[in-house]
C-alpha cells in the first residue's frame, strides 16, 4: 500500500474548522422522567445482559481486523464510563497512544460502548486519513488513502472528543428485512453489523427468525401456520397482517435456519454494545384461532391490495388488544424470545395500527387499546419500552387527529414509549404534534420506498432537521434514525445521516461534500468536486414534499390505453394522495397520464455527468467512482426515456406513424443501452439477487420457491388475474442488468408493437389483449429458471462515455 497524497490545505482547514470541533454537551430533551426511563433501558433496566468492557473492546478489535487487517495493531480500544472522559454523555475520544506505542498501537480510541469505539475509528479514518466506507454494493470502502502502519497521522494536543447530542441512533424499517436482508447469510450480516457500528448505530431493529418464535408460542399445528406465514420475500407484510400465505409456506429448514442466524446476529449486536429492538405481539393471529378460541374478540380484516379478494392470501385476523387472550399471547411471545436469546433488550417494536385503522375514533377506546398492547409487553418483560413507528400519523392523518394521537401516546407510563418520526426528512410530525405531546421520539429519514434504485435526497433537510428538532422548545427528541424500505443506494445520503448522530450543529453541506468527494475517491479532482456541487443543488435537493418512489416508465410501464389520454400529453403534473384499502399510496398524476417524479433540472444533471466523465482519466480505477458514474449515467438516460415515451404517445395521438416508429425504437434502444451500462458494474446485476435466494435452499422445492419469491417481489409483487395485473406491480422495481432486457424490454415491446399495428390498421388499442399478453409473460418469467450474470462485463467508463456522446452531445 502506497503512502497517500497529503490532504490539500483547504480540506485540512475545513476539517479543523467544520468537522473536528468537540460537540457541546447534549441538550436536554424528553423531560426528566422520559430521559431517565429511556436511559434505564439503555443501561439494562437492572436485568438486561450487557457485554463486559473486555468483550466490547475485543469486538471493536475484531471489527478492525475485518475492515483493515494490515492495521490491526495500530489502534488500541478502551471502554470508558460516561462519567469519566465523556462527562456524562455517550462519546468517543481520539488521541495518540502512549509514548511507548505499546504493542505497536499509534492511536487510542476510547468510548462508552464498542459502537462508540467503532464510530471513533471510522471518524479517525475519515477525517485524519481521508478514507471512506460505504456498502459494498455502492462501491465499498476506499481505504487506499490510509497511511501504512507506523505512519498514521497524529492527533493534536490531548485529543478530540465527540459526544452524542442524543442517545439513540436507530436503524431499519419493518420492511427492510424483506426488500434487502431476506437472502442474507451470516457472512453478509456480519458485514452489515460492522457497518452499523462504524456509523454509530446503537438501536437496530432485529426481526430475523421471529417466525420460529411464533411457531413455539402459538401452540398450533404446522399446517395451520402454513397458511399464516408468507413466503420469505413477503414476510414483512405477513407480520403486519397485510396478507397471509402469499409465497409460502415456510419449510422447517427455513424456520430453523433463520432462528440460528438471528442468534448470531443478536450475539454480535450485544458484543458491540448495541440494544436490539425485538418484535412484540401486534394482534395478528392465524385463522385457526377463531376455532380454538370461539369467544375471543377476533376480527377479520379487510382486503389489502389483492385483485379479487382471493381468500388464500386475503384478509387476515386481528385479535383485539382489549381481549384478555391478547395479553396472554403477547406475554408468551416475549418470554419465548427471552428463552431463546436471553434477557438482551427492553425495547420492543409493535405497530398494531400500521395501515390498520381502529374500529372507532373514540379516544377512550384508543387509550384502552394502547394500554393493553403495553401490558402484554410488560407482562413478558417488566422493563419493556414500546417503540412504535409514527407512519400511521402521516399515512392516516384523517383519523389520527390530536385527541386520538394523545389517547394512544399517553396510554402507557411516562418514558415507556418511543415514537419513530418515520418521515421527518419530508413531513415531520413533531412539528404538528407539539413534540408528540411530550412523548420521546426519534427523528428519522425514510428516503426510500421498495428498494428502488434512484438518485434522490434532501441533504439540507438531513443536515439541519435533527438539529432544529433537538433544539426546539420543549424538545422530546431522543435520537436520530434511518428507516428506508431498502438499502444499498445513495451512499452520500446515508453517510451524512449517520454523522448526524454525532453532530451538535448544522452541517455546511457544500463544504462537507468537498471533503466527501475527496474521501470517496481517494484524491482531489476539480471536475468531480464541481459535479457534486451541481448534484447538491439538483438531484439531492428535492424540496417538493413528494415521497420519492421511482416511477420511471422503463421500470413502471403505464397500464393505460393511449385512447384514454387527453388531447395534450404534456409534462404537467400534480400530486394526489390515494388511500387503497389499508395501504397508503403516494402517486404523481396528471389529467391524462401518470408522470414520474421529477424535481430537478435534467440539463444541470447532465452537466454533472459530463464533469464526472471528464474526471475519468484520474479516477477510473476507483470502484466508488465507477459506481457513481454508472448510477448517474443510468439516471440521466432513464429520465430521457421518460421524455421519449411521452413523445411516442404524442405521435400516436397525432396518428404519426413515422414518429411513433422513431420514438418506439429510441425507447427500446434506451432500455438495451441502459442494461449494457448496468452490466458493467457488479452492483447493478439481477443475478446476485436470484443466486443468493437459491443459495439458502436445501431442497429442490425450496430452490424453486425461493427463486419464485425473489423474481416476484421485484416484478408483479402480488396476485393477478389473466387481465388484471397486481395492484403493487413494480412497487419494488429495480434498475438491474438482466431485469431490463428480460422483463422490462419485452413488456414495452409488446405494448408498442400493438400500438404500431393498431395505427397501421386504423384500429383502437386493445388494452385487455395487451394485458393478457404481458401478464402471461410476467407469470412465466416469475416461474423461470434461466441464469443471469453475477459478474460485470465491459468497461463502465467507456460505455458511459459512448452513451453520453450518443444521447447528450
Amino acid at each position: 500500500m502506497r503512502p497517500p497524497t497529503p490532504l490539500p490545505f483547504l480540506l485540512l482547514l475545513l476539517l479543523l474548522l467544520v468537522l473536528l470541533l468537540p460537540s457541546p454537551p447534549a441538550a436536554a430533551a424528553g423531560g426528566a422522567d422520559g430521559w431517565e426511563a429511556i436511559g434505564a433501558a439503555a443501561a439494562g433496566g437492572g436485568r438486561r445482559r450487557v457485554a463486559s468492557p473486555g468483550e466490547q473492546e475485543a469486538a471493536a478489535a475484531g471489527l478492525l481486523r475485518r475492515l483493515l487487517p494490515s492495521h490491526a495493531r495500530s489502534f488500541r480500544f478502551q471502554i470508558v464510563s460516561k462519567g469519566g472522559v465523556c462527562g456524562g454523555s455517550s462519546c468517543f475520544r481520539i488521541s495518540n497512544a502512549d509514548g511507548s506505542r505499546r504493542n505497536g498501537a499509534e492511536i487510542l480510541i476510547q468510548g462508552t460502548t464498542a459502537v462508540e469505539l467503532a464510530s471513533g475509528l471510522h471518524w479517525y479514518l475519515k477525517y485524519w486519513c481521508g478514507a471512506h466506507i460505504s456498502w459494498d454494493k455502492t462501491g465499498g470502502a476506499q481505504l487506499a488513502s490510509v497511511p501504512l502502519p507506523g505512519s498514521l497521522p497524529q492527533v493534536k494536543g490531548t485529543g478530540v472528543k465527540i459526544e452524542r447530542p442524543v442517545p439513540w441512533n436507530y436503524y431499519q424499517n419493518v420492511v427492510t428485512s424483506s426488500y434487502s436482508f431476506v437472502w442474507w447469510d451470516w457472512k453478509r450480516w456480519e458485514k452489515e453489523i460492522d457497518w452499523m457500528a462504524l456509523q454509530g448505530i446503537n438501536l437496530p431493529l432485529a426481526f430475523t427468525g421471529q417466525e420460529a418464535i411464533w411457531q413455539k408460542s402459538f401452540n398450533v399445528t404446522d399446517r395451520d401456520l402454513d397458511d399464516f406465514f408468507g413466503g420469505p420475500a413477503f414476510l414483512a407484510w405477513a407480520r403486519m397482517g397485510n396478507l397471509h400465505g402469499w409465497g409460502g409456506p415456510l419449510s422447517q429448514n427455513w424456520l430453523d435456519q433463520q432462528l440460528t442466524l438471528q442468534k448470531k446476529i443478536l450475539s454480535r449486536m450485544i458484543e458491540l454494545g448495541m440494544v436490539p429492538v425485538l418484535p412484540s405481539f401486534s394482534g395478528n393471529v392465524p385463522s385457526v384461532f377463531k376455532k380454538l378460541f370461539p369467544s375471543a374478540n377476533i376480527t377479520k380484516l379487510g382486503d389489502w391490495n389483492t385483485v379479487d379478494g382471493d381468500p388464500r392470501w386475503c384478509c387476515t385476523y386481528l385479535l383485539d388488544p382489549s381481549d384478555a387472550l391478547f395479553i396472554d399471547v403477547g406475554q408468551a411471545f416475549i418470554r419465548q424470545q427471552m428463552k431463546e436469546y436471553g434477557d438482551i433488550t427492553n425495547i420492543y417494536n409493535c405497530d398494531t395500527f400500521n395501515e390498520n385503522t381502529p374500529p372507532t375514533n373514540e379516544p377512550a377506546y384508543i387509550s384502552s387499546l394502547g394500554s393493553a398492547i403495553y401490558e402484554a409487553m410488560s407482562r413478558g418483560n417488566k422493563d419493556a419500552v414500546w417503540l412504535m413507528q409514527g407512519w400511521l400519523f402521516y399515512s392516516d392523518a384523517a383519523f389520527w387527529k390530536e385527541p386520538q394521537m394523545k389517547a394512544l401516546l399517553h396510554s402507557v407510563p411516562t418514558g415507556k414509549m418511543i415514537v419513530l418520526d418515520l418521515f421527518a426528512d419530508v413531513k415531520p410530525i413533531w412539528q404538528m404534534s407539539s413534540q408528540f405531546y411530550g412523548v420521546p421520539y426519534i427523528w428519522c429519514m425514510l428516503h426510500n420506498f421498495g428498494g428502488n434504485i434512484e438518485m434522490y435526497g434532501i441533504l439540507d433537510s438531513i443536515a439541519s432537521g435533527p438539529i432544529d428538532a433537538r433544539t426546539s422548545h420543549n424538545s422530546t427528541m431522543v435520537g436520530v434514525g434511518m428507516c428506508m424500505e431498502g438499502i444499498e443506494h445513495n451512499p452520500v445520503v446515508y453517510e451524512l445521516m449517520s454523522e448526524m448522530a454525532f453532530r451538535s450543529q448544522k452541517v455546511e453541506v457544500e463544504d462537507w461534500l468537498k471533503i466527501y468527494s475527496y474521501r470517496r475517491y481517494g484524491q482531489s479532482n476539480v471536475e468531480v468536486e464541481k459535479a457534486w456541487g451541481i448534484l447538491y443543488h439538483t438531484i439531492y435537493n428535492c424540496t417538493d414534499g413528494i415521497a420519492d418512489h421511482n416511477k420511471d416508465y422503463i421500470v413502471q410501464f403505464p397500464d393505460i390505453s393511449p385512447n384514454s389520454f387527453s388531447s395534450d400529453v404534456s409534462k404537467r403534473k400534480a400530486i394526489s394522495e390515494v388511500k387503497k384499502h389499508r395501504r397508503f399510496v403516494l402517486s404523481e398524476v396528471s389529467a391524462s397520464l401518470p408522470h414520474p417524479h421529477l424535481w430537478y433540472s435534467t440539463k444541470e444533471a447532465i452537466k454533472a455527468l459530463e464533469l464526472f466523465l471528464n474526471a475519468g482519466n484520474d479516477l477510473s480505477k476507483s470502484l466508488t467512482y465507477r459506481y457513481d458514474l454508472v448510477d448517474l449515467t443510468r439516471q440521466s438516460l432513464s429520465k430521457l426515456a421518460n421524455e421519449v415515451y411521452l413523445d411516442a404517445m404524442n405521435a400516436y395521438r397525432k396518428k404519426d406513424s413515422n414518429g411513433l416508429n422513431f420514438y418506439t425504437k429510441k425507447f427500446l434502444e434506451l432500455i438495451v443501452d441502459i442494461d449494457t451500462l448496468l452490466a458493467s458494474d457488479d452492483n447493478f446485476l439481477l443475478g446476485p439477487w436470484l443466486e443468493d435466494a437459491k443459495s439458502l435452499a436445501r431442497t429442490e422445492n425450496e430452490r424453486k420457491q425461493y427463486e419464485w419469491n425473489a423474481r416476484t417481489q421485484v416484478t408483479m409483487w402480488y396476485d393477478n388475474t389473466k387481465t388484471e395485473q397486481s395492484k403493487l406491480h413494480d412497487y419494488a422495481n429495480k434498475f438491474w442488468s438482466g431485469l431490463l432486457k428480460s422483463y422490462y424490454l419485452p413488456r414495452a415491446s409488446k405494448y408498442f408493437s400493438r400500438l404500431t399495428k393498431g395505427l397501421q390498421e386504423n384500429q383502437s388499442f386493445q388494452l385487455e389483449e395487451w394485458r393478457k399478453d404481458w401478464i402471461a409473460y410476467s407469470n412465466e418469467w416469475q416461474s423461470g429458471k434461466e441464469l443471469y450474470a453475477v459478474k460485470a462485463t465491459g468497461d463502465a467508463l467507456a460505455i458511459s462515455s459512448s452513451l453520453f456522446k450518443k444521447y447528450f452531445s
